[in-house]
């Protein structure tokens, strides 16, 4: 079996042209939770706190729970190459309490409901100057009056 030095070359072009490809294919991550239809379903108005905790568990990490409501939040980001990622996917469930901690609503929104926030950038300024710790503190050396501070 002889290969020849251009059906080498080739392969090669080929294998590292697909590697690029690949490095350059969108990659997917979740994050949140959302309780699934089923269990959602088997939350009524009027059910208590400790009811909507045994159907569909508290809100964690990504949630919000607050007197008033719960909040249960999932969300897919999408990661491509050098670009910022970006959310393709959000769902957001409400289940809102009355003053008695009975459910009153429960409302579900996606994407298409939420607004974009944008961040502001501002940078505040330090006050303290670019010195070292040790600089700082013998600075104030001369600064005591050793007698004013026995006086008292």
């Amino acid at each position: 079996m002889n290969i020849s030095g251009g059906a080498i070359r080739k392969g090669l072009v080929a294998v590292v042209l697909a590697v690029t490809l690949a490095g350059c294919a969108a990659t997917f991550d979740n994050h949140g939770y959302v309780p699934p239809a089923e269990d959602l379903a088997a939350v009524d108005i009027g059910d208590s706190r400790e009811a909507v905790a045994e159907a569909i568990g508290t809100p964690g990490a990504a949630g919000v729970m607050r007197d008033e409501a719960w909040f249960y939040n999932a969300y897919r980001m999408r990661n491509y190459a050098y670009r910022a990622p970006e959310v393709v996917e959000r769902q957001v469930i409400a289940v809102s309490f009355d003053g008695r901690g009975r459910v009153s609503n429960i409302e579900e929104f996606g994407l298409e409901d939420g607004n974009i926030v944008q961040f502001s950038r501002r940078v505040t300024t330090s006050s303290v100057r670019e010195i070292s710790f040790l600089a700082q503190i013998l600075s104030n050396f001369g600064r005591i009056n050793v007698a004013d501070a026995l006086a008292d």
